[in-house]
């Protein structure tokens, strides 16, 4: 008698935490700059993986979607820690450093973020982070010499070439391995810098105006946001220019070459599934991309009287 009355409890005891289990809702936060990659690959690529998973929203996952410009990030990365989500997803750079500003805490997953999270100070190592954050970084400096050296393997006679990129007292820190290959290839490197859309106009006229001859454009969320505005502004001033992912090119660029989006995303969305398991965001290890798009505009190359050679071509995605 006593035995089954025991059976019974531990069964009344077992029966009530699975049902708060499958009854509970989980809360993940997003905090981004407004319509960049970041957001888009959430939307496009994490939800339906966190929904394959058993995290659905609207059933089991409440989304808390906080996005603005560079400088509200500490209010709204305030705003969003203050209605304690179980995990946060920082979009980049900016995103992140506001979340970690306001929590040591709860979880953060970059997702992804473009500096080297040991030398940002947002992790103790790469293989061990030791704090509340983890994610996939995109390994920017050294993508950049990359992008340069494909772009004068494309255009052997170029000697000019032009890099556009925002956030000067951040990025320009990632800029010596950039320099460093341009000298080593012969090559003078133009720096223009811009810190709104209103300036595009601008740097394009002042990269004319230094004689570029083609352009490196440094895969910052607003300016990979902006990628068809841009490559309309590279046609015009008749620039072949390489962007920083397939998606680049797609819209308009004459290459585009850089980390998968969807790898990164899925990569990300994988440690949101892990931490709503159990696991500390401290254990998991950062990931650096494994796959890499390299994809050529063969319409936008025609347009710019560019003869694309075959040793660039067979190592290539060419694209109309």
């Amino acid at each position: 008698m006593r035995l089954a009355s025991l059976i019974c409890a531990v069964l009344m005891v077992l029966s009530a935490s699975c049902a708060e289990a499958a009854e509970r809702v989980w809360r993940l936060g997003l905090l981004t700059l407004p319509g960049t990659a970041g957001s888009n690959a959430f939307a496009s690529i994490m939800l339906p993986y966190l929904a394959t998973r058993g995290f659905v929203e609207g059933r089991n996952l409440i989304v808390d979607f906080r996005a603005g410009p560079e400088g509200q990030m500490p209010a709204l990365a305030q705003a969003l820690v203050g209605d304690k989500p179980d995990v946060i997803v920082a979009s980049s750079d900016w995103p992140l450093h506001a979340a970690l500003s306001v929590t040591k805490t709860i979880p953060i997953v970059a997702a992804p973020m473009g500096t080297d999270p040991v030398v940002a100070g947002v992790a103790e190592s790469w293989a061990r982070p030791g704090g509340n954050v983890t994610g996939v970084c995109l390994i920017a400096p050294r993508l950049e010499a990359k992008r340069l050296a494909l772009l004068h393997e494309a255009l052997p006679s170029v000697r000019r070439v032009a890099v556009m990129a925002a956030h000067r007292k951040i990025v320009e820190a990632g800029f010596p391995p950039l320099r460093k290959a341009a000298a080593e290839a012969g090559l003078e490197l133009i720096e223009i810098w811009v810190e709104n859309p209103n300036q595009y106009a601008d740097a394009f006229k002042a990269m004319r105006d230094h004689g570029a001859e083609a352009l490196v454009i440094v895969p910052l969320p607003e300016l990979h946001r902006d990628s068809e505005v841009l490559a309309a502004l590279a046609a015009k001033a008749g620039l072949p220019t390489i962007g920083g992912f397939r998606e680049s090119a797609e819209r308009g660029l004459m290459i585009g070459y850089g980390p998968s989006l969807g790898e990164l995303g899925r990569q990300a969305a994988s440690y949101v599934e892990r931490i709503f398991n159990g696991a500390a965001a401290g254990e998991l290890p950062f990931q650096g991309p494994t796959r890499f798009d390299f994809v050529i505009n063969m319409k936008t190359a025609k347009a710019l009287g560019v003869t694309i050679p075959p040793s660039v071509l067979v190592s290539a995605e060419a694209i109309d």
